[in-house]
């Protein structure tokens, strides 16, 4: 038993240091959650009442958010966790979608429910992140690109999004957002392997750990619906590391 504790050991304060670096996610105030102030009042107020029209057309959950930092976390962690943490979609179709801007780390992520992977297939997020999302952020047009993204994303779930065309710098890009999947997924089989072995470790039976796990983490968005304001939440989805990310 001493000689298995040595061993796990390293395992176990690598999953507690993961659990501890969890990032400090702001509060889901509405569809449009603008921390690090990207738009004026009245620009968030227009874009939300165009979220709001599509989700009571569509019933998509469609989210925007700025952050000033993503606190150490890629893009692609916080994106997801993010997500997961708010619920945003509904519970069963999981079927919402973040636009994430990271101002401090010059970062921009399109984040997918399960339930809209087919609808808006990674590909198709790169080409609105490289196509009509960073053009604008370049230049300094931060609410441009916004507001581009986001018409974008809504077009392509309606099956109406006309891609732009390919070159060498959005080719690059989709191969380093597929890079950055397989590593979160990989990080994510990881951090599952070792959960269920200190799970075993503690009561002394495989599998214990991971049926804690689905309980725990970020899935649901039941702290965050109590905590949201002006009467909107998520309705329960969850997210698995779908979409595209790019940097400007």
């Amino acid at each position: 038993m001493k000689m298995m504790l040595r061993t796990l050991l390293p395992f176990l304060l690598l999953w507690t240091a993961t659990l501890q670096a969890a990032p400090n996610f702001p509060t889901l105030s509405g569809r449009v959650v603008d921390e690090a102030a990207l738009m004026s009042r009245k620009q968030a107020h227009q874009l939300t009442q165009q979220l709001a029209t599509f989700e009571k057309r569509s019933g998509i959950q469609l989210v925007v958010v700025s952050v000033d930092s993503l606190d150490g976390e890629t893009i692609e962690e916080y994106g997801y966790q993010l997500g997961r943490h708010w619920g945003i979609g509904q519970k069963g179709k999981n079927n919402g979608v973040l636009l994430l801007i990271a101002q401090d780390e010059r970062k921009v992520r399109i984040e997918v429910g399960y339930g809209l992977e087919g609808a808006l297939p990674d590909a198709i997020a790169a080409n609105i992140i490289h196509g009509r999302i960073l053009p604008a952020f370049k230049r300094g047009d931060m609410v441009a690109g916004i507001m581009a993204g986001s018409q974008s994303i809504m077009k392509a779930l309606a099956g109406e999004y006309q891609p732009v065309k390919s070159n060498s710098s959005s080719k690059g890009g989709v191969l380093r957002d597929l890079c950055r999947f397989f590593l979160t997924v990989m990080g994510l089989i990881m951090i599952f392997i070792l959960h269920s072995g200190i799970g075993w470790l503690g009561s002394g039976r495989v599998g214990a750990g991971s049926s804690g796990r689905s309980g725990s983490g970020f899935s649901g968005g039941g702290s965050s619906s109590s905590r949201s304001g002006g009467g909107f939440s998520g309705g329960g989805g969850s997210f698995g590391g779908g979409g595209a990310s790019g940097g400007w």
